[in-house]
């Protein structure tokens, strides 16, 4: 087995590695459900035909859902507009959007007998929809020449800075560009292949979007395993460690098991959460409204699918007059968006988080009424500019795998992060007492 290798490089970590995130924090530059049945749906040719009765009328739950038909005809639309891709997610059950836009694209979808390719395509009430979901395209992951911010590396592990709007590893949709492509050139691996089994698994269910058991690439004469033991959103900045051998990454991955990895993350949040320091301590789950969504789901602790999350969080500034604060977070687990599924539960929504709530206009309605109309066109320029939610994993710790000592890193959030935060702290700051 090939692990991520290569000629060591640094073995004594930048500077900035060990900054205290304490300076940065506390000194202001500027002070002043899925549908409950299916209409039709048909199982794959292939599928076993010696079920019971009862277990015929039963949602069927896949890992695999190549050659799946769906025949069926959209019920009466309330309001508003309903795409294509959507419709066919929320009839099949577990399957991801990304799939089905996929057959949609390859002409495996026809609606009242034409075929769209258009995942966008609007339904109306009564339209007939027949659907055949596609076979899995494996996907490479070549090595790509992508500038990385390594804060430390030796020979057993590696520590990176994640840019925001970056992938960790390849999927259907970001085949290029990833974490993974750049550690692959990083470290002069092959071009490899991702297997059905190991990356396209259909079931869109709840995982530990940062808690990563890894995954396998396999090229023709070896298996290469780039170790991935955590993840971050595509839009989140910040600290990922990567373990360059079986060893290091077993080890890793137990500490992320028990829990015993120091994670800190700060946000801006529109308003200020009541109390100012707790813990939250609320399951969370697929929103079954919206797919790409995570919600949180008090008193459905042991329901399905939905997954135990905590968090324990504290403010450490009060901004803008109370618009918004910057808070520190701390995780108990790693759950996929638990951050951001928490703040919305609070209703403290990240600034910039269009997904939870934390929209423009949203934050503009907070800072307009405690700022001079003078000022109100600068605002609107620089909340125009935010892209992502302002959420930044600022320092890790763990301990290494081979010296047993306990190592810790911190890097400060980027431009567009601090940029934000520098102009609410020139409308006000005031850090938080307790």
């Amino acid at each position: 087995m090939l692990f991520l290798s290569s000629t060591p490089s640094l073995s004594v970590p930048s500077a900035r590695a060990f900054q205290s995130s304490s300076s940065f924090l506390l000194s202001p530059r500027n002070p002043s459900s899925f549908p409950s049945t299916f209409s039709k749906f048909l199982r794959a040719s292939s599928s076993s035909t010696g079920e019971s009765e009862s277990k015929q009328n039963q949602e069927p739950i896949r890992t695999s859902y190549a050659g799946v038909k769906l025949e069926d005809t959209v019920d009466d639309i309330k309001k508003g507009k309903l795409r294509l891709d959507s419709w066919i997610s929320s009839r099949i059950q577990g399957i991801s959007r990304a799939r089905v836009q996929s057959s949609i694209k390859s002409g495996l979808v026809a609606v009242n007998g034409r075929v769209v390719d258009k995942a966008s395509h609007n339904l109306r009430s009564g339209d007939k929809v027949n659907c055949v979901i596609s076979d899995l395209q494996p996907l490479k992951a070549e090595p790509e020449d992508i500038p990385l911010d390594i804060v430390y590396e030796d020979e057993h592990v590696l520590v990176v800075n994640k840019p925001i709007h970056m992938v960790v590893h390849p999927a259907p949709g970001n085949a290029s560009g990833t974490l993974v492509n750049g550690l692959l050139h990083h470290c002069s691996l092959p071009t490899v292949s991702l297997t059905d089994e190991e990356f396209h698994s259909d079931t869109e269910h709840i995982s530990d979007d940062e808690d990563d058991e890894g995954f396998y690439l396999s090229s023709s004469q070896a298996s290469i395993r780039p170790g991935i033991v955590h993840r971050l959103d595509k839009g989140t900045s910040g600290l990922v460690v990567v373990a360059k051998d079986e060893h290091s990454h077993a080890h890793l991955s137990e500490q992320f098991k028990l829990h015993t990895i120091q994670r800190v993350y700060i946000s801006l949040t529109c308003g200020v959460p009541s109390p100012l320091a707790g813990r939250v301590d609320v399951p969370i789950g697929r929103d079954s409204n919206n797919r790409i969504r995570m919600i949180a789901l008090p008193g459905l602790r042991n329901h399905g699918r939905v997954r135990h999350a905590a968090s324990r969080y504290k403010v450490i500034e009060i901004l803008a007059d109370g618009a918004s604060a910057l808070v520190e977070w701390r995780l108990e687990t790693g759950r996929t968006h638990q951050i951001r599924a928490h703040a919305k539960y609070m209703g403290i929504p990240l600034l910039g988080d269009e997904v939870y709530g934390g929209t423009k206009s949203m934050v503009l309605s907070l800072l307009r009424p405690r700022t001079s109309p003078s000022y109100h066109g600068e605002l609107s320029e620089l909340i125009s500019g935010l892209e992502r939610p302002c959420l930044h994993a600022l320092s890790l710790g763990f301990q290494h795998p081979y010296t047993s000592e306990n190592v810790h890193f911190s890097c400060p959030p980027p431009s567009d992060f601090a940029d934000v935060l520098r102009q609410l702290r020139k409308i006000s700051t005031e850090k938080a007492s307790y």
